[in-house]
């Protein structure tokens, strides 16, 4: 019997083929029979979609890896048959609700031990308070895909429901707001004081005697002509002209080539003018045939040259024969080009590319 933990993360390895297919994922879980189908495992081509092994197809889950026979042992999504209707049923147990049949929630289902022959046979439930409860499968009535019914003592049950929270939270809380004494706090009271305004007292002024004074006699003054002095313009510096900037080494290479693509094309140009000049004069010759390969060709063609480069060197992974019963290659071969050419004549060079390491 392992654990869940134990299994998930191992790498699955082919005892007769020595490779490691890929890591175990997840459990795929048959909730009606309480087992476990299946393992769904993660590889290099993970892309394609999901794979499978099935549980009965596991030769032994050890410590440090899950062995099978084969890498023919897992299937895909295609050929999963039955499968197909687990992984759209997508049951976990690992993370559901445990509940009884009284209706109390007992805590999550945090692991599940499976047995040699697949089967669930125990159950670990977490309760809130962090204690930990096993239940057997016999104890298991329903693996949902949110719940999971369990038939648990009644002693259990009352300890699971005092430290247990409710199933069901109020939806709101009742707001209680507390009221605050409202105290005024007191004016200070000012007093204006009024400024003290003396009135002014009338002045009065004695009168002074009038004393009228001789007035000098003032000569009016002549105007000043002042003469024009001659206008002189200094003269401005003159402005030098911004000297220019010296080209770097860089600039100057691409002003070179720039000026000997500018005469290549005025050659090219004038090359051009004089033969089709002489060309519309003297009668065109016969175009000679010229094979082509069309671009779907080439295409394929540096397709093949790369695969072939990739394959030469390695050696098969398995006896490749033809349908005719040729044997094209057999396993540990090296792939050389007689191998390819064969492989090509036979329509097998996609399953040879697919079986060589």
């Amino acid at each position: 019997m392992k654990k869940s933990v134990k299994i998930l993360g191992l790498p699955v390895i082919s005892i007769t083929e020595g490779r490691e297919l890929g890591t175990s994922k997840s459990l795929l879980i048959d909730a009606e029979n309480g087992m476990v189908a299946a393992l769904t495992i993660e590889d290099e081509d993970w892309y394609r979609g999901v794979k499978l092994i099935p549980y009965e197809s596991i030769v032994a889950i050890g410590e440090d890896a899950i062995t099978i026979t084969h890498s023919d042992n897992i299937l895909n999504l295609d050929e999963s048959g039955d499968y197909e209707r687990l992984l759209g049923e997508n049951v976990r147990v690992i993370g559901t609700k445990a509940i009884s049949k009284n209706g109390r929630i007992q805590g999550k289902i945090t692991e599940v031990c499976v047995g040699d022959d697949g089967r669930i046979e125990q159950c670990e439930i977490t309760a809130q308070n962090g204690s930990v409860t096993t239940v057997t499968d016999e104890q298991v009535s329903i693996f949902g895909k949110e719940v999971t019914v369990v038939d648990i003592d009644e002693e259990a049950e009352k300890k699971n429901s005092l430290t247990e929270a409710p199933a069901f939270e109020p939806a709101f809380e009742p707001v209680v707001e507390e009221i605050k004494p409202v105290v005024e706090e007191p004016k200070p009271v000012v007093e204006e004081i009024k400024p003290v305004v003396e009135e002014p007292k009338p002045v009065v002024e004695e009168p002074k005697p009038v004393v009228e004074e001789p007035q000098p006699v003032v000569e009016e003054p002549k105007p000043v002509v002042e003469e024009p002095k001659p206008v002189v313009e200094e003269p401005k510096p003159a402005v030098k002209p911004a000297a220019k900037k010296k080209l770097t080494e860089e600039e100057e290479k691409i002003a070179s080539m720039t000026q000997q693509a500018e005469d290549l094309k005025a050659a090219l140009q004038k090359a051009r003018a004089s033969k089709r000049k002489a060309a519309e004069s003297a009668p065109a010759p016969a175009p000679e045939p010229q094979p082509q390969l069309s671009q779907k060709k080439q295409v394929e063609k540096a397709v093949d040259e790369r695969r072939r480069r990739v394959l030469l060197g390695k050696h098969a992974v398995k006896t490749i024969i033809a349908e005719s019963g040729t044997i094209i290659v057999e396993a540990g071969e090296e792939v050389t080009e007689d191998v390819l050419q064969r492989a090509r004549l036979a329509n097998k060079f996609i399953e040879l590319s697919m079986n060589v390491q």
